[in-house]
């Protein structure tokens, strides 16, 4: 692609009919699409179900750029009434379904979706939330019978199975992906028409996806990552796409993988590290599995050899965000290099920059990526002061610390905002928890700073073990041990602390500011 910032022509396009298009096209109609725990919908019946959907909707008032919300497992009804409000030109907004009170509150106030599709457990919660609903909402109920409120089986019953798509322009608000990041305030990223139509390039060209092919992402669809390389590339690759009910956990997955025998995995490395740690990997389904992606936070080396070790698989690390939507720096089956974080994907650019802007040219000089590729989103809805500092024209400060080598392979370093500057230095987190990772019996590993009396900051790491208490104190040797080993001295924690469990966001990212508050209740 060699317009990054004119990458289409087209005058109208519509991103819910480009998804299931390229296999339609190819005559696949009854090629499987989803397969979820109660169905299989093949591309025609996947199709026509998103049709019966969007009419529906429209036939009930719903406009071009008006919010249609998803709070439902991840299912073939999740994916078609997606579709299909796109379709119409509505603009889709899934959302975790366990969010806490506060959370779901402010997304349907601050999206003023005018349908909420849910499932009918959820019925409660909303009857004791609705007077702080802000905007007349129509709620819909997954199921037979929706009680007072309409089901999808009664919505369905009013739509046709023959659409006319909205034409809207590449322009124009297409669905909303949102990011709370690892500081919990949720924020929505506003995602375009066109921005679909290079999701499917990293399956495409660089994994080589097949029609048929079978894709299970562990995620739920309504994170960027599954919802990606999942919903929109895995569809418009003409694979079939696995799902399931409930949250993900090692044992669900394996009987999945057992069950279904994908030949994709995408996951991100806290969840392929449960698979080795509960030994769920040893199963021979996993040998099965051709290819195995992870993203959402750096993968440690000890668990990348470990992995390979047992299924006799490489996992391919790569990097995207929810406002990149797909992976911008990756690992192939072609290009390959333990330890980084992969190269810059052709239909990306990717700068580096100091604090001040000045550009970053020489080969293992960390600084702050910006991009700019066809997927990124078009700003954060109703953040304007984040929108400014997030984006400039056609590019988008990441926020993430990288370098690169003379070969052309990228490292993260960590977030700029999780960078440590001790005794006049810069310090990556990244390094300290990896050195960590790699001592036995380490699960999980956090660095943060916190200021000393004299107002130094200091690096205190927290560390996860399944140790017994009697062994924790032999296994804090051990690492303070290797760091020293390792690692300057200035980068080396000088507070080592053991915790129950890590606490992360639900893509598996670490919420350094719960640590960072831990340690101000213990100080006071």
């Amino acid at each position: 692609m060699n317009d990054l910032q004119q990458p289409y022509v087209e005058s109208a396009m519509n991103a819910g009919d480009e998804i299931l298009a390229p296999a339609l096209s190819q005559g696949l109609d009854s090629q499987a699409a989803i397969i979820d725990e109660h169905e299989t919908l093949t591309y025609r019946q996947l199709d026509q179900r998103a049709n019966r959907f969007g009419s529906a909707l429209r036939e009930r008032g719903v406009q071009p750029e008006e919010r249609v919300m998803f709070l439902l497992e991840d299912s073939a009804d999740l994916v078609a009434a997606y579709i299909g409000s796109m379709r119409i030109g509505a603009v889709a907004v899934a959302y975790n379904r366990m969010a806490v009170e506060r959370d779901l509150l402010f997304t349907i106030n601050e999206s003023r979706a005018r349908f909420l599709f849910v499932e009918a457990d959820f019925v409660d919660r909303f009857e004791a939330l609705k007077e702080q609903i802000h905007h007349p909402l129509t709620l819909v109920v997954r199921g037979e019978d929706g009680g007072a409120h309409l089901s999808t089986a009664e919505l369905l019953a009013q739509g046709q199975e023959r659409l006319e798509v909205t034409p809207m322009s590449p322009d124009d608000m297409a669905f909303w992906i949102y990011t709370s990041g690892t500081t919990g305030k949720p924020k929505a990223a506003v995602h375009l028409h066109h921005d679909l139509i290079v999701s499917d390039l990293h399956l495409r060209e660089n994994l080589k996806v097949s029609p048929g092919e079978r894709i299970l992402c562990t995620s739920k669809l309504f994170f960027a990552y599954p919802l990606a390389h999942g919903l929109f590339a895995g569809l418009r690759c003409a694979a079939t796409l696995i799902l399931f009910d409930g949250w993900p956990t090692p044992e669900r997955t394996a009987a999945l993988v057992e069950r279904h025998q994908p030949d994709l995995l995408f996951s991100v490395p806290t969840f392929y590290n449960k698979l080795v740690g509960g030994g769920f990997a040893d199963s021979p389904a996993f040998r099965r599995i051709r290819c195995c992606v992870s993203a959402g936070e750096q993968l440690p080396q000890p668990l990348l050899q470990g992995w390979r070790e047992i299924t006799g698989r490489p996992i391919y690390e790569g990097i995207g965000t929810t406002e990149t939507l797909v992976l911008f720096i990756a690992n192939t089956p072609t290009a390959h290099r333990p330890g980084s974080t992969g190269r810059v994907v052709p239909w990306a650019e990717v700068r580096l920059a100091t604090e001040q802007g000045e550009p970053i040219t020489t080969p293992d000089t960390p600084g702050i990526a910006w991009l700019r590729m066809p997927s990124v989103c078009d700003r954060y809805w109703n953040r304007q002061d984040m929108t400014r500092n997030a984006f400039n024209g056609t590019w988008y400060r990441t926020g993430d610390i990288f370098s690169y080598d003379s070969e052309g392979w990228w490292y993260h370093q960590g977030r700029a905002d999780h960078m440590l500057k001790i005794s006049g230095q810069w310090v990556s987190p990244n390094e300290i928890e990896c050195c960590a990772l790699s001592v036995p019996n380490v699960i999980e590993a956090a660095v943060v700073s916190a200021p000393r009396a004299d107002g130094v900051a200091r690096i205190v790491l927290f560390l996860e073990s399944h140790q017994s208490e009697t062994d924790l104190e032999l296994l804090k040797q051990q690492v303070i041990d290797k760091l020293r080993g390792q690692l300057a001295h200035f980068k080396c924690p000088q507070d080592v602390r053991f915790i129950d469990e890590v606490p992360r966001t639900a893509t598996g990212k670490i919420q350094k500011y719960k640590l960072q508050q831990l340690l101000e209740t213990a100080a006071n």
